[in-house]
């Protein structure tokens, strides 16, 4: 078995890195969705993390860990919004002046006009994230600036990691975790965390339907990304899977599963009724997989909400279709 490149020992530093800059989030038992899924569900709350996601975690450890050289040429990323915003935070936290952040122009408006508020040279591209992805990097060769990937890096991956860290901390006996997966840096990192701490523990990603490139990649034994996604809700979660997540996660998460749209929605709603929790889609991934029973549980189960921002008029609509 090859080694990782990335290890227990790199999550602790970079909790360490980050400690002063991020917060600590709930990790809360859900009485309500605990009787409706028949096993005691407890929720991670990344919404309530800086930004509203859990990408600060990772930003913050890979820009923290770069010398006055790298630092120099400016920031620059790639993002569906939540990365960016991550970026953002980062960069202003550590007092960093230059960041150019290429953001797919079809993003949630609620994240595009929250980048608007920071410090950061905004670039609206493309309508996917591919798009955004290779104007950064285009950008990057031209200015010299140093790129900071949304999850296909190892410092990211364990600033990502530190969330796991937290999860074991306050729930050592979990017997299962639930995680959103997009590029893979989270699951990467919680599942690193988990099975150290708690081997017999599962570890469940979820991809939308709508971009199954996790899925995809455990079945064929190797990381797919770019992919090619359909529309989906699920910004954060659309696109290809990363090589280092892939070679962190493949002996570590037992389990990958699909959820769609419209069980998406369902999931926002639930939230809301049963724990007054705003989640995005891409956020209630994992509960929507809870609820429509995509994997066995028992016992007591993490499910992850990674992000919170969801714009008022999504949110209107998906509480109009409500029956």
């Amino acid at each position: 078995m090859e080694a990782s490149p990335v290890t227990l020992a790199d999550l602790y530093a970079a909790r360490a890195r980050v400690a002063a800059h991020i917060l600590r989030t709930p990790l809360t038992h859900s009485f309500l969705l605990s009787e409706q899924i028949e096993c005691e569900i407890w929720l991670k709350q990344e919404n309530r993390q800086h930004t509203g996601s859990f990408k600060p975690r990772g930003a913050l450890n890979k820009i923290a860990s770069l010398d006055d050289e790298e630092r120099s040429g400016g920031i620059v990323a790639a993002s569906a919004g939540n990365h960016a915003l991550g970026v953002a935070h980062a960069c202003r936290a550590l007092d960093i002046d230059r960041a150019d952040v290429f953001v797919q122009a079809s993003a949630s408006p609620a994240k595009i006009a929250k980048l608007r508020e920071y410090p950061v040279q905004l670039h609206l591209v493309g309508d996917t994230f591919d798009e955004a992805q290779q104007a950064a990097l285009a950008y990057a060769r031209e200015t010299g600036g140093t790129f900071v990937s949304a999850y296909d890096d190892p410092a990211v991956l364990a600033g990502q990691g530190t969330c796991g860290l937290e999860i074991v901390d306050d729930l050592s006996d979990l017997d299962a975790v639930i995680v959103p997966v997009g590029g893979g840096a989270l699951i990467g990192g919680i599942a690193l965390a988990v099975k150290a701490m708690r081997p017999a523990a599962r570890v469940v990603g979820v991809n939308p339907s709508a971009s199954p490139s996790a899925l995809l990649s455990f079945q064929r034994g190797a990381a797919i990304d770019p992919y090619n996604h359909e529309p989906t809700l699920a910004h954060g979660l659309a696109g290809g899977f990363g090589k280092i997540p892939f070679s962190v996660a493949r002996h570590l998460v037992d389990e990958i599963v699909l959820v769609s749209e419209e069980e998406m929605k369902q999931a926002i709603i639930a939230l809301i009724d049963s724990d007054q929790i705003l989640a995005e889609a891409s956020g209630a991934a994992g509960v929507a997989a809870a609820l429509h029973r995509k994997t066995r549980l028992s016992g007591r189960v993490v499910v992850v909400i990674s992000g919170g921002n969801i714009e008022s008029g999504t949110l209107r609509s998906i509480l109009t279709e409500k029956p």
